[in-house]
């Protein structure tokens, strides 16, 4: 009878820890509003979102945490690291309380107190050292995949205080058009409701969205639109059609009044910059250029890795495979399509298809020019893709060096937004869906070959999701309104 009694007390005890542990998420959670509303300071945690997310949520993430750092992060400490960073005299800023926990467990004995720790490790990020800046007014030109997802984490993330969606242009703003656009944003098969308000007015052609006015305007040609009539100034425009590649093209934006850059979301062609945010957004002129690229969804995913084993083991030669979700591209069922193969019913085939994704590495890492062949394969799924780098390296190294070099790299240095570090045996694809890293990491699925030279590594992505959040990067680089961070 013993055994049952010591089970039925560690299981009230369990329910009661549990209990108090959401208690203090939920009580982090206040502290998370209070920051990002009255402070536009902004808390992740190993760079997931922490606002409008739930206390059972955020106990997850807090364990799951072991998985990559080989301790437990506890609530409690989050919690009082976020109390003293809002009673700090920190600015706008974006931090991760992942890292600044990880450091308060290693560090602690160093530090008073956590508001002590808080003020040397958050001390570059005083209000007198940041420069203020305005918000910018973005208009997003197509309202597709990607435009929706984009208004979307433009209005959850920012609150207004960076980029602030003003209009959205499509092929016709009637009443039956903003009723349908209005309900295709609401409601999403693969990303599931908003979590806000999303109310269309008819008469003054908007969409109010958590208290942004957004107009719905309509333009047949991108240069006949003034938006400064509608109070829209020095706007970032972010063409989402994919009509216009050059930069002949994508100029046209630049005649219509309060519009000041584009930004475009697939591979510009000539001398337009494509940006891999974290790549080499440092080396592009923001200031003076006013057309930009913020390239694809695969080359944003297969760069970051791609540039750490070309640092660190050096690349011979390879090939990209990637394994991706059907688009809007194709056809449902066997119809005609300009391209081969993609009038094949999408839902029914896998489907070989080009992809430039592997000439486009090259132009974010030079060195690599040449060396990378790529292909693609559309396959029956709805999101998230998967691309398959074989590469002969220049050195000797194990399975155990390469997966420590990209676990190191989703934890610190400047790729951490991009590189997300996965060990669980049982992952698939649907797991990534809603996932903000550019490029996820499968370390369970790592070979190498007899010579030790030649690695075959997996990177999944969400090809939606991932991709908006790297295009909202790009933005709020060339719209000068990117807050400084902790990572």
């Amino acid at each position: 009878m013993t055994p049952k009694k010591d089970m039925n007390g560690n299981y009230e005890s369990s329910l009661n820890d549990w209990s108090y542990q959401e208690k203090l998420a939920n009580e982090f959670i206040s502290v998370v509003y209070k920051l990002f509303y009255d402070k536009s300071i902004e808390l992740a945690l190993f760079r997931d979102q922490l606002i409008d997310r739930s206390a059972s949520v955020i106990l997850y993430k807090h364990s799951y945490a072991e998985n990559i750092i080989d301790r437990p992060l506890h609530i409690k400490d989050s919690l009082k690291l976020a109390k003293a960073i809002l009673h700090s005299d920190i600015g706008q800023s974006r931090i991760d309380i992942g890292r600044l926990n990880r450091e308060w467990l290693e560090e602690r004995k160093n530090f008073l107190d956590e508001e002590d720790f808080i003020n040397y490790k958050l001390k570059h990020l005083k209000k007198s050292k940041i420069k203020p800046f305005k918000p910018r007014d973005v208009i997003l030109y197509g309202f597709g995949r990607i435009g929706r997802l984009l208004a979307r984490q433009l209005i959850i993330q920012g609150n207004g205080n960076q980029l602030r969606v003003r209009a959205i242009v499509t092929r016709g703003n009637d009443d039956l058009h903003i009723i349908k656009r209005a309900s295709l944003f609401r409601h999403d098969s693969v990303h599931g409701p908003f979590r806000g308000v999303a109310i269309e007015n008819l008469e003054e052609k908007t969409i109010y969205i958590n208290g942004h006015k957004v107009l719905m305007l309509a333009a047949s040609n991108p240069e006949e639109l003034d938006y400064t009539e509608y109070g829209i100034e020095n706007a970032i425009l972010i063409d989402n059609t994919g009509v216009f590649r050059d930069r002949e093209g994508l100029s046209r934006h630049l005649k219509a009044k309060g519009v000041d850059k584009v930004l475009l979301t697939a591979p510009g062609k000539g001398d337009i910059p494509n940006i891999v945010y974290g790549i080499n957004d440092k080396e592009v002129e923001v200031k003076n250029e006013r057309v930009f690229s913020a390239a694809s969804c695969t080359t944003n995913a297969a760069t970051p890795v791609l540039w750490l084993i070309e640092k660190h083991f050096g690349i011979e030669k390879g090939h990209l495979e990637t394994v991706h979700s059907y688009t809007n591209d194709q056809n449902l069922l066997d119809n005609f399509h300009k391209k081969y193969r993609r009038g094949r019913g999408a839902p029914l085939n896998l489907v070989i298809t080009e992809t430039g994704a592997a000439s486009a590495v090259s132009k974010a890492i030079p060195s690599l020019k040449g060396k990378l062949t790529g292909n693609a394969i559309r396959v029956p799924t709805p999101n998230v893709s998967l691309v398959i780098m074989t590469l002969e390296l220049k050195r000797e190294t194990s399975i155990e060096e390469v997966n420590e070099l990209m676990r190191k790299a989703s934890l610190e240095g400047d790729l951490v937004r991009q590189i997300k570090y996965s060990t669980s045996n049982d992952a698939v694809s649907s797991d990534f869906v809603g996932e903000p890293a550019t490029a996820i990491f499968d370390s369970p699925a790592t070979k190498i070959s007899q010579d030790k030279k030649t690695i075959t590594i997996y990177v999944w992505y969400d090809n939606e999701f991932g991709y908006a959040i790297q295009v909202i990067r790009v933005a709020k680089l060339i719209g000068g309104v990117l807050r400084p961070t902790y990572y």
